[in-house]
């Protein structure tokens, strides 16, 4: 664990409301480079920064093509007026993108390279949509036959499968996030950190997240059919099975209603080293303790949080109770309730305020978003340290652990 004098440290963060990703949604007509500039002017604006102090942009974008693609990092920091001194680059974990900009952010200070450095991420889903940059992984058989490629979903039926998790379970899930997402924007938790965005005539386009649906329950969540099983009957499920062929079938559990939801979004994160803070005249939220990024099983792809989770917290010294806040991505609900079943870590002290599944998940952007959910729940509760993780494709994941100053 870094001494206090060479820690990274969280300033301040923000994000963007996360707004339907398909055509209808608000945020539709904003385009990533113009999100991303907001998020960014923002974080400026209200901290008062003189942006020369900021080294480097570290950005998350995992679909890094047409108008988000050509190192959107740098062309968002000239958007965003800050000094041109300052860099920028494009980085891609596919959805720990954000979190992992952040690490990359809070290493630059840790190493001495940077004083102060920004991570965080964009993901227009309703205007570049997910997986059109191809991907030699899913495409070229020298990958994906020995790995057993499959559709992520499919890997999260597996997962429910292979250790027990039901509709009803994954459903119930679904309800409680909604739930818990819902009574936090009523109970302004996110005041402090969601802006507003505006289009290009300054109306504003969005203040909230667009797909909360408080009123959803278990009947409504039962009439959905799943998602994945198409997929699973044209061949999937059998490939997946060759590699776990102690799995008779596949029960395909996973829908539109207990998966994340597709959003556009932005967040950016401030960090800096002990020092910086007091160059700029502010004081630091949280302390980075540590980060660590592992490999997965990738056939079944999603399972990476735990193995992180125990990796990092071994580096730290920590055990799972030394934790008081975790903040995993609800990628698919069923990748929460193994998380949970493993580590044995009650409801009560993961996704306390919703999650990916009421929320939406802005590839680029959610880890930074997490991040920064996290930092100011344990200042809201009062609570000292809390870890944010997420799954990533290909069989991976990546976690932070952060203690609140």
């Amino acid at each position: 664990m870094p001494s206090p004098e060479n820690s990274a440290y969280i300033y301040d963060h923000v994000r963007s409301p996360r707004g339907k990703g398909k055509k209808d949604g608000s945020l539709h007509q904003i385009t990533a480079l113009d999100l991303s500039a907001q998020v960014l002017r923002n974080l400026a604006d209200r901290t008062q920064l003189d942006t020369a102090i900021v080294d480097d942009v570290s950005w998350g974008c995992v679909t890094p093509v047409g108008e988000q693609g050509g190192d959107i990092g740098r062309a968002a920091v000239l958007a965003a007026g800050y000094a041109e001194t300052v860099a920028g680059a494009q980085v891609n974990r596919f959805c720990a993108s954000g979190l992992e900009a952040v690490n990359i952010a809070a290493a630059k200070v840790v190493s001495g390279e940077a004083t102060m450095a920004i991570g965080g991420g964009v993901e227009c889903m309703s205007r570049v949509p997910m997986g059109s940059d191809g991907g030699a992984w899913a495409i070229d058989v020298a990958a994906a036959f020995p790995t057993h490629f499959v559709p992520q979903g499919v890997s999260a039926d597996m997962i429910a499968t292979k250790w027990g998790f039901s509709r009803t379970d994954v459903d119930a899930y679904s309800v409680e996030s909604h739930k818990r997402a819902a009574k936090s924007w009523a109970e302004g938790r996110f005041k402090n950190s969601v802006i507003t965005i505006k289009d290009q005539m300054g109306v504003v386009a969005l203040d909230h997240d667009e797909t909360v649906r408080p009123n959803t329950d278990m009947q409504i969540l039962a009439g959905l059919n799943p998602s994945f099983a198409g997929l699973g009957e044209m061949a999937f499920d059998a490939v997946i099975n060759q590699r776990y062929p102690e799995v008779e079938r596949v029960n395909h559990v996973h829908t539109p209603g207990n998966s994340s939801s597709i959003v556009d979004g932005a967040a950016a994160v401030l960090v800096g080293s002990q020092e910086a803070g007091k160059i700029i005249g502010m004081k630091p939220k949280a302390r980075i303790l540590g980060t660590a990024s592992i490999g997965s099983e990738p056939s079944i792809m999603l399972t990476g949080p735990s193995y992180v989770t125990e990796k990092l917290l071994k580096k730290l010294g920590m055990k799972v109770s030394d934790i008081d806040l975790y903040e995993l991505n609800e990628a698919f609900a069923a990748v929460v309730l193994r998380y949970m079943q493993v580590l044995d870590i009650p409801h009560d002290k993961i996704n306390v305020c919703g999650g990916a599944i009421a929320m939406g998940h802005p590839l680029g952007a959610t880890g930074a978003m997490i991040l920064g959910t996290l930092a100011d729940e344990l200042e809201r509760s009062g609570k000292s340290t809390g870890l944010a993780v997420l799954c990533v494709g290909g069989g991976m994941a990546t976690a932070t652990v952060i203690e609140r100053v």
